[in-house]
């Protein structure tokens, strides 16, 4: 197979390459391409005039594989010529703001994310679940898109994952796999290792909601002295909420290990109960990793699937690929791949910023009432 690399579009740096690396990590929202180039014909000047900003394209077999920005530049006095660039998805990550989304789908927000800080956007699988409110303060474009799919996660068990392609933004949800393959020792592996973790595994959760809520009280005053309070006396309050949900045979085996999680106010108990179930369910789990050395097949990138039988690490099985480096160096293409069992997919919990400061009004205002209510009855 044949690559290529063109520079603005016009200008093909083949013959300058001295080695080409493409990588991507499934819990980043973008790609990186790193090119080495003997940039000099004579040793005294340089052969093209690369400039910071302008794109560069990754062919192989005139297919594209990436195209994205070039953010950094490092030429030495022999003419070796470092470039590095991002897929158009970076500038996910290099614009923050404060948001608060209302009534809306991960898919809705993410467009409107897009659409307001000038990301291309190609195809946007459905997500389905109405949000009712997501408020986030101080974050990155990337971490707003995550907490809008991870908050779907936690209520449907779905899982999207983000990337790029010719240039746009996509999402695409997990089971929508692009092509399995096949790596086996003895056929196209040439390294491998493989370990097994529970240090974050949880075999118990709690959720909470309404955590300060207290239950209804009735307040008999007279007419007198309701005539005298001034201020409101607060007579009503939301119930607490709590759902669990056990691995018990897990428990047994490893010994018990709580997470708890919280929702806003907006919580029900079916919908705590349902969060409760979707935690367990991902957070139970053994995580695996393995890591795989191979000839390399540029299909197999980050947040697809293979299948693996490497018989020394006992690495048998379907796979998702949570890393992938792919290296073209003296005619030879390698890749190095970090895989696992659970695709790890980014996950980031938020704070209900505008619930917090509510609360903290009303309690401060309740303390006052309370103070006015006694000065009042005591006169």
């Amino acid at each position: 197979m044949t690559i290529s690399v063109v520079y603005n579009n016009d200008i093909y740096l083949d013959p300058l390459l001295t080695s080409v690396t493409w990588s991507g990590d499934i819990t980043q929202g973008f790609r990186k391409l790193e090119v080495r180039l003997k940039n000099t014909v004579d040793g005294r000047h340089q052969a093209v005039n690369i400039e910071l900003g302008r794109e560069l394209r990754l062919y192989e077999d005139d297919i594209e594989k990436f195209r994205g920005v070039i953010f950094t530049l490092d030429i030495n006095a022999t003419g070796d010529l470092d470039i590095t660039a991002y897929d158009e998805n970076v500038y996910l990550t290099k614009n923050s703001d404060i948001r608060k989304f209302t009534g809306m789908t991960a898919s809705a927000i993410i467009r409107q994310l897009c659409a307001d800080f000038q990301v291309p956007v190609g195809a946007i699988a459905e997500t389905g679940y109405v949000i009712p409110r997501l408020i986030l303060r101080d974050k990155t474009v990337w971490e707003m898109m995550v907490a809008a799919i991870s908050e779907t996660r936690r209520q449907t068990g779905r899982r999207f994952w983000i990337t790029s392609k010719e240039g746009a933004l996509v999402l695409i949800e997990r089971g929508d796999k692009i092509v399995d393959w096949v790596l086996e020792n003895g056929v196209n592996i040439t390294g491998a290792g493989y370990s097994q973790t529970i240090e974050d595994m949880r075999n118990s959760v709690k959720v909470t909601a309404n955590d300060d809520a207290k239950p209804s009280d009735t307040v008999n005053y007279s007419p007198e002295t309701l005539e005298m309070i001034t201020g409101t006396i607060a007579t009503e309050s939301k119930s607490p909420i709590v759902a669990t949900a056990k691995d018990d045979d897990n428990i047994t085996r490893f010994g018990l290990m709580q997470h708890i999680d919280h929702m806003d106010s907006s919580a029900t108990q079916s919908s705590a109960n349902q969060m409760a179930i979707e935690l367990l369910k991902e957070l139970s789990k053994t995580k695996d990793e393995a890591h795989i050395e191979a000839l390399g097949n540029s299909e197999i990138v980050a947040g697809s699937a293979v299948y693996v039988i490497e018989s020394m690490t006992s690495i048998v099985g379907g796979f998702y690929v949570i890393t992938d480096t792919h290296t073209w160096a003296n005619g030879v293409h390698q890749m190095e791949l970090s895989i696992s069992g659970d695709e790890s997919l980014p996950m980031l919990n938020y704070a209900d910023l505008e619930q917090v400061t509510t609360e903290k009004t009303r309690k401060k205002d309740e303390g006052n009432n309370y103070s006015k209510e006694l000065a009042l009855l005591g006169e």
